[in-house]
């Protein structure tokens, strides 16, 4: 904890000294012990905690072998003062420290609405070793520093096995954007991409950086206009905006080094609502980015709560990937390739054995954290003709039976323990390649190919045309989640016109967010695996079980189609509001008729999302809980129960701002016409909400009976509502 009032600190202090040597506390102050019983150590803020054990290694690693004269950059996070005077006289100090050191303060950024200010500072290798050795007369050591990390460095995709580019027949879009990518400068001309992008260029990259060099952006693009190339899939009917955040730099694509990434990204999403931009439509934005050092330990990043700043300000969906992780890890028992190879009866249960025990350095990375956005994991799929797949030889398919995320893919969970990532998308059906080192085997993801992967517009080879390529982890699973987010807009605005667009971004955001997600599931095969290995075997700690399980996969698997599609044999309704403080929201759903009376599967599944407000520094960062409360009666009239259904446990959906929630069952339901069951929205009391306005929310529920094809029909009519011409 941090203690403003310096004599207060000293009591403290005195207090745990005599605490620790069995003294008497004095009158009053009793309750101090069973404070300090809870306590490893109590101390003042220094450098063992303004240098964390990761940021320390990393520091260490980048100095090795390089002169004391040299320098590199780091990012030095001051206490934030709400005062900006002291924030100010705080900055100064800090910066004439940094001076008298050799020193030089390269940039600043302080944003009052989510707690931030840093310095990037270029510093000697000397002077960063202080840091490193957690020096008290370093850096280290001033009273102003919370935090001192190395540069943020973002994560990139390789695209590989370049073909020629098969010509797509659609017509140019037309329209405002309501989707934005913050990536890589793309080629705007690109034969697939002509005419479907609007390149906004606020912090002046694209100059820098050349065509053949603009691989991430022009992937992300592709993923996000037209999908996967290998489905051939009609293309989005609007143009997207792009906004590059990632210049080349030292042979790859990296966020420019002489600002704060929270700057960039600011910068960046803020132009979208200028009065020149065209982005005063955007609702969604795209990150398939993050900051490989700065995987999430507990504490909310910058870049993170920056973003759901944003979200809640301008009402933005962020869809934003988990990351990725390429290194190699060792499988036991095998000691030769050959017996690996060999071994296809238990080799994917040891595959993920390896990666359960590495669980703890594979997490999701910055900004994935974030509470309002929506993080994806990678799902191993993909749409490789089988004839292709053949030629992945020598590799591994790791997991060929099951629905999980690839070996790559980041592990949740997120603040709190909340639900990370939401849900995965199709990431690529990544392969492995195993090597001999030692005694062991260690297998290593491979870039996509023509075997496996996601097929995007790609830059040309030196001096060549513009091409298609192969990329795959959760970049291309984000872009994926994005485009499916915005099929699902185009949907509603077919459907309902200006009755849906008339909606405030908050609510139309928010709605995506649910209906994005809506379809996630947890397949019972996929579920069982991961348990299997990942334990407990104690059926009775099913809330462990699903702990272990939600680490992969989040919500589940989503398929893109569905999410989108109609079918006669369900019906899926959508609502938004607003809920105030200590407030509750009812929302009747009808029940079709035709499904009375029928003993055949069936199920009920609710999505809700909302968007937050936050409070950085305080220990309840999330400002407001929302809970979609159990209708007990209801499904148990309808014949259906959540007990053994494969999904999240409730307690770990509530940390979160998604709750989705199935139940099914085969016993016939007992429905009466015109029958209605009522679905409870409450706004619990939680530490700190004492936020006055009302908050967005938006909810997606979906009846199904397979087979019985009445169901979408009948519910249409009950609603009344009116589809618009040519819509089914």
């Amino acid at each position: 904890m941090l203690v403003p009032d310096v004599a207060a600190l000293r009591q403290i202090l005195s207090l745990w000294d005599k605490w620790q040597r069995n003294e008497e506390l004095g009158i009053g102050n009793a309750p101090w012990r069973h404070v300090f019983e809870t306590l490893q150590d109590l101390r003042r803020w220094g450098p063992d905690d303004r240098v964390a054990d990761w940021e320390r290694s990393v520091l260490e690693n980048i100095i090795e072998n390089l002169d004391d004269d040299e320098r590199i950059r780091v990012e030095i996070e001051l206490v934030y003062r709400r005062n900006p005077d002291v924030g100010t006289q705080m900055e100064q100090d800090l910066r004439r420290a940094i001076t008298d050191r050799d020193g030089e303060a390269v940039s600043s950024f302080r944003r009052d609405d989510i707690a931030y200010h840093a310095i990037l500072a270029d510093l000697p290798v000397i002077v960063v070793q202080g840091i490193v050795d957690r020096e008290e007369d370093g850096l280290a050591g001033e009273t102003a520093v919370m935090h001192i990390r190395p540069q943020s460095l973002a994560s990139s995709i390789q695209v590989a096995d370049q073909d020629e580019v098969e010509q797509i027949n659609a017509a140019v879009p037309a329209g405002a954007p309501i989707l934005a990518v913050l990536d890589g400068v793309p080629i705007a001309n690109h034969p697939l991409l002509n005419g479907r992008l609007l390149v906004e260029d606020p912090l002046g990259l694209e100059e820098e950086t050349q065509v053949i060099n603009r691989t991430h952006g022009t992937a992300m693009a592709s993923a996000i206009a037209l999908g996967d190339r290998y489905r051939a899939e009609q293309p989005l009917p609007r143009r997207i905006l792009s906004v590059p955040v990632l210049r080349w730099d030292g042979g790859m694509e990296a966020i420019p080094d002489d600002r704060l990434i929270v700057d960039v990204i600011y910068t960046a999403v803020t132009s979208l609502r200028s009065a020149e931009s065209d982005g005063g439509n955007v609702i969604i934005v795209n990150i398939s980015l993050g900051n490989l050092r700065r995987p999430f330990h507990g504490q909310m990043s910058g870049w993170a709560r920056l973003l759901d700043r944003l979200a809640w300000q301008y009402g933005i969906l962020f869809v934003v990937s988990a990351g990725n992780v390429t290194d190699r890890f060792d499988v036991a028992p095998y000691r030769t390739t050959i017996e690996l190879e060999a071994d296809q009866r238990h080799r994917q249960n040891r595959i993920l054995q390896a990666l359960e025990g590495l669980k703890a350095d594979r997490r999701i990375i910055s900004p994935a954290e974030t509470l309002n956005g929506l993080t994806v994991g990678a799902a191993n799929q993909d749409n490789v003709p089988p004839i292709h797949r053949q030629r992945a030889v020598g590799l591994i398919d790791p997991f060929p039976e099951f629905d999980t995320s690839n070996p790559s893919s980041r592990l949740g969970p997120g603040l709190n323990n909340s639900v990370k990532p939401d849900v995965i998308f199709p990431g690529g059906r990544e392969h492995l390649r195993p090597f001999l080192t030692g005694a062991a085997v260690a297998l290593q993801p491979v870039q996509a190919t023509r075997s496996f992967g996601i097929r995007v517009a790609s830059p040309p080879a030196a001096g060549d045309l513009a091409r298609e390529g192969y990329t795959n982890g959760t970049s291309a699973a984000a872009a994926q989640a994005s485009r499916t987010a915005h099929r699902i807009h185009d949907a509603l605005e077919d459907t309902y016109g200006e009755a849906f667009i008339r909606l405030s971004h908050r609510h139309r955001a928010v709605l995506l967010k649910a209906l994005t997600c809506h379809t996630a599931i947890w397949s019972k095969a996929t579920r069982d695996f991961i348990v299997g290995i990942a334990g407990p075997a104690d059926n009775k700690l099913h809330m462990k079980q699903k702990d272990n399980v939600r680490r992969y996969i989040g919500y589940g698997l989503v398929d893109g189609d569905d999410a989108v599609a109609c079918a006669a044999d369900r019906a899926t309704f959508w609502a938004c509001g607003q809920i105030g403080l200590e407030n509750a929201v009812t929302v009747d759903v009808p029940i079709p008729l035709c499904i009375a009376n029928l003993t055949r599967p069936h199920a009920l599944c609710a999505t809700l999302a909302w968007f937050t407000p936050v409070q950085p520094g305080r220990q309840s960062y999330k400002g407001v809980r929302l809970n979609l409360l159990e209708p007990k009666e209801a499904v148990s009239g309808l014949g259906v129960s959540g007990s053994g259904v494969p999904q999240p446990d409730q307690n770990q959906m509530r940390r979160g701002t998604l709750i989705s929630r199935r139940w099914s069952g085969d016993k016939a339901p007992v429905v009466i016409p015109n029958m209605d069951f009522t679905l409870n929205i409450q706004r619990e009391i939680d530490n700190g909400d004492d936020f006055e306005e009302e908050v967005p929310f938006g909810l997606a529920v979906t009846v199904t009976m397979p087979g019985v094809n009445e169901i979408y029909e009948q519910v249409r009519q009950r609603l009344g509502v009116q589809l618009r011409p040519g819509v089914r």
